[in-house]
């Protein structure tokens, strides 16, 4: 049996996407149901297709679909998976280490939400506003000396990519950047994300434009931690936050950079990314007929978010087509 392990929370339940975990049991046990019956179903369809890896413990499935791989993805590295096991259905130079850009910012947010106490007040310091400056990074709009929650700023980070919450929350956390970076590569190697390196909590190209990185296997990986933290879901599902002017902070409306979130649908996440290096970026999933699917697209194009939002949707079209033909669902 397949397992649903990291889809379950505190209480043994699956929480529901946009709502809570104890209304529509009957509706949450018939998802469940239907994502192992489908899944089993293709198994059994895709008979002696389970084909082994090259990579230890990574196994790619082959189901019967029309063409053997999306056609017209771009991106240089990418894959593809089912969100409940992490099977491979489809991948592109998965074991390349690459730059990764403002997708470094999950495993950010994975060591702060680790961590814990996100109701903890945090000062914007001097540094994070010159930090954006010097560097060009993309920001939250946040000001020195403002005061707002790590669970905030997790919003300020994930949602527009802001580079001034990245460095705040290192800044806290860490203690110190360093200190937060050595816990991010630390976290890395416990998870055995062997191409995974990084130098900076944002992803800019600090100090070479090479020197963090990742390849689309590991970053499948992280988004499988991350998406399986329930505070974490939540933040990266929503396409806006809005936070009212209080006594220490300004008023903000932070907006999703993630395309894919607006106009895909059964889209929950995740991150984009964009330097030079790296060009544009996604990782993301998605759950359409109760099914998830998560995947990573890297350099789409060199400048393009619609391009990486473009190949996500090329990926997914193809994976969903054999369920969705066959089930009532749109």
């Amino acid at each position: 049996m397949l397992s649903l392990e990291r889809h379950l929370n505190s209480d043994g339940e699956i929480p529901l996407i946009g709502g809570g975990t104890r209304q529509n049991a009957a509706m949450r046990t018939f998802a469940r149901l239907l994502r192992c019956v489908v899944f089993g179903a293709l198994i059994v369809v895709a008979g002696h297709s389970v084909v082994a890896a090259p990579a230890a413990g990574e196994v790619h499935l082959r189901l019967p679909w029309l063409t053997s791989e999306p056609d017209g993805v771009r991106a240089s590295g990418a894959i593809l998976a089912d969100g409940i096991t992490g099977t491979v259905l489809w991948s592109r130079q998965p074991h390349t280490s690459v730059p990764i850009a403002s997708i470094t910012k999950v495993m950010t947010a994975l060591v702060v939400i680790n961590a814990g106490d996100l109701d903890r007040v945090i000062t914007v310091p001097r540094e994070a506003i010159a930090y954006c400056t010097e560097h060009d990074g993309s920001n939250a709009g946040l000001v020195l000396g403002e005061v707002l929650t790590a669970r905030q700023l997790l919003y300020a980070m994930l949602l527009p990519s802001g580079c001034d919450a990245a460095y705040t929350l290192a800044e806290a956390y860490g203690p110190g950047q360093d200190g937060f970076i050595a816990e991010m590569n630390d976290t890395a190697l416990h998870m055995g994300l062997a191409g995974t390196h990084f130098t900076d909590p944002s992803g800019l190209p600090i100090p070479t434009d090479h020197s963090t990185y990742s390849t689309p296997a590991d970053l499948l990986a992280l988004g499988l931690r991350a998406m399986s933290l329930p505070v974490f879901r939540e933040i990266v599902s929503a396409q806006s936050y809005h936070v009212p002017a209080g006594p220490g902070n300004r008023a903000h409306l932070w907006q999703t950079t993630n395309r894919l979130l607006r106009d895909y649908p059964g889209t929950v996440g995740i991150k984009t990314g964009w330097t030079d290096a790296a060009g544009t970026c996604l990782l993301f999933e998605t759950v359409r007929a109760g099914i998830p699917l998560i995947g990573v697209v890297l350099h789409s194009s060199a400048d393009s978010d619609v391009a990486a939002k473009d190949d996500a949707e090329r990926m997914l079209n193809w994976a969903y087509h054999p369920i969705l033909s066959v089930l009532p669902i749109g």
